[in-house]
């Protein structure tokens, strides 16, 4: 999961900047958390503490209520409100990642993963993001191939990622919705040579910098085997105590890499 935070603290300076480049400093003095690391960890707490997401939304929301979070969810949160509200945003993919961390399936990931994505966003779109982007980074974490990961979301979810960077970037714009973000971040990811290229590449599309930063971050973390120490340590100094005692706690129990499992044939 802190894959996941890092990239949202470093695409953070480059959200509604249209950065089409991969040439940047990863962090400066602007960097910050946004509410993709705060309700990423509101996950992350609720699967160590056996909470309720709603619970957790609302509690971590009044804790951080200026992170930053879209217009529909801080009418959802402010409001107290505990029943979903149709979304098919982006917001049930940024904050999945320690889904993908706890359970011993594929069919356990998802069913997580749907789990912490419908008490806001229980649009189909909204729920197929989170799934998709919990299934990647547990099969990055249990030592798939790039290709088998790549099938494995365009056969089960339909999601297209053929299109390369090459393409995608010299019209790509802001798009919030999961059908026009997680695909797009899940292709920084495969293209990437390691973590910090998942996250240039994703922000160098020039779209929800922050949010696709912290999904292809979260695969690439994954997938390569960790964060960096020096970019770990720097996203770790930024966020307060609060929040640092959970992503320890979480690293802690679940960091390890387990439970390799078998894809149907046609899949792999």
């Amino acid at each position: 999961m802190l894959g996941a935070i890092a990239g949202d603290i470093i695409g953070s300076v480059h959200e509604h900047t249209g950065t089409k480049t991969k040439d940047f400093p990863l962090f400066t003095g602007d960097n910050r958390f946004t509410d993709d690391t705060v309700l990423t960890i509101a996950v992350a707490d609720c699967l160590l503490n056996s909470r309720e997401y709603v619970d957790s939304f609302h509690a971590y929301f009044r804790n951080y209520p200026n992170a930053g979070y879209g217009s529909t969810f801080w009418l959802w949160a402010n409001s107290g409100r505990r029943n979903p509200y149709q979304s098919w945003g982006n917001g049930s993919a940024m904050r999945v990642s320690p889904t993908a961390y706890v359970a011993n399936t594929i069919e356990e990931v998802l069913a997580e993963a749907k789990r912490s994505a419908e008490v806001t966003h229980d649009h189909e779109e909204g729920i197929r993001g989170a799934q998709a982007t919990a299934a990647a980074i547990f099969l990055a974490r249990t030592g798939r191939t790039k290709e088998q990961i790549r099938r494995y979301i365009e056969v089960e979810f339909d999601y297209f990622l053929d299109e390369t960077l090459e393409e995608l970037r010299p019209t790509y714009q802001f798009d919030a919705s999961c059908q026009r973000s997680v695909p797009q971040s899940m292709i920084a990811f495969l293209e990437s040579t390691d973590y910090e290229d998942a996250v240039r590449n994703a922000i160098s599309l020039g779209g929800d910098a922050d949010t696709m930063a912290c999904i292809a971050g979260a695969i690439g973390e994954a997938f390569y085997g960790g964060v960096p120490a020096a970019i770990a340590e720097r996203a770790l100094a930024v966020l307060d105590d609060r929040l640092r005692s959970v992503v320890l706690q979480f690293s802690n129990r679940f960091g390890a890499v387990r439970n390799v499992f078998t894809l149907p044939q046609d899949n792999i």
